[in-house]
């Protein structure tokens, strides 16, 4: 759905099954979006400069509340009072070798709750560095293209590179070149890793696609839906990134990836409808994002598969 890619449906097989409008998983996700708007909750970021404010207007228009920070210990204080946060590594500086190590282990250390986005992930010793760093003291939740999840999964060493089932992914800057399906075991156990180390003992993977794809590595989801316009915009999926932060705010890990991912979902279709290009595009986005219902996101199509 993000910047990587665009489906408007998917194919069903025998291991999948439309979740139904009962599910307690449902009620969660509305809960969720109604909450964000009720109690307005603070998410801060240290994020990619290149996009830090579509970021900070997505997650003002989600419902959220947002600060931008790139000091140390500035992050660290204003854990203290945020609900969540969230870290992007799309755009580095040298300084960012020692801060991002020392944040993660910091909000590890404080119990506090956050959202990774592994940018280009596989590419150059510094960010290979401070990703593999990440290990020890991991995020709540992951959101990324197949590429970014595969790349990580290798990174951290998650599986027998000669018994996984994987391939081996190249890099390609910030673009996926990898599907989401090859992705799907390694974000299974990217997500266990997450919920071993988390302070809500929970923890998830979103990734981004042709179909979309949630994981809290014990229940995946397809989510179908989404705009080609996403692709002609710098920032979709860092904001997106930024927005679930705002979500994991006020709920569980796998319940925040799965309303954050299908709010853009609804929230790119909108916009499209209503945009003549990519200018126009990211203006009604954000409206859209201000303005799709807790019911909207929560009705959504949602798939489970095994």
């Amino acid at each position: 759905m993000s910047s990587d890619s665009f489906s408007d449906g998917a194919e069903r097989n025998d291991s999948e099954a439309v979740v139904s409008a009962t599910d307690p998983i449902r009620t969660k996700i509305k809960q969720a979006v109604t909450d964000v708007h009720e109690q307005t909750p603070l998410a801060q970021s240290f994020t990619n400069f290149v996009t830090i404010n579509l970021v900070a207007n997505a997650q003002l228009a989600a419902g959220g509340t947002a600060a931008m920070s790139y000091l140390p210990d500035d992050v660290i204080a204003t854990a203290e009072i945020a609900g969540s946060n969230y870290i992007n590594v799309g755009t580095l500086l040298p300084f960012f070798k020692d801060a991002l190590p020392e944040i993660a282990y910091k909000l590890h250390k404080n119990g506090k709750t956050w959202v990774l986005d592994p940018v280009a992930a596989g590419i150059g010793e510094t960010r290979t560095a401070i990703l593999e760093s990440f290990r020890a003291y991991p995020p709540t939740i992951v959101r990324g293209n197949a590429s970014e999840i595969i790349a990580l999964d290798e990174i951290w060493g998650l599986a027998d590179a000669a018994a996984s089932s994987t391939p081996t992914t190249r890099p390609a800057g910030v673009e996926t070149v990898d599907e989401v399906d090859t992705a799907v075991d390694a974000a299974k156990r990217v997500a266990l890793h997450l919920a071993k180390r988390s302070p809500v003992g929970k923890g998830a993977v979103a990734v981004s696609g042709t179909v979309d794809l949630v994981t809290d590595g014990e229940r995946t989801f397809r989510l179908p839906g989404g705009s080609a316009m996403m692709t002609k915009i710098t920032g979709a999926g860092c904001s997106l990134g930024g927005v679930t932060a705002t979500y994991l705010a006020v709920s569980e890990p796998l319940v925040a990836a799965l309303s954050a991912s299908l709010l853009y979902n609804r929230a790119s279709e909108i916009a499209e409808t209503k945009s003549d290009g990519p200018g126009s595009f990211q203006v009604a986005l954000l409206d859209a994002l201000w303005n799709v219902t807790a019911d909207q996101v929560a009705t959504s199509k949602i798939i489970e598969t095994d």
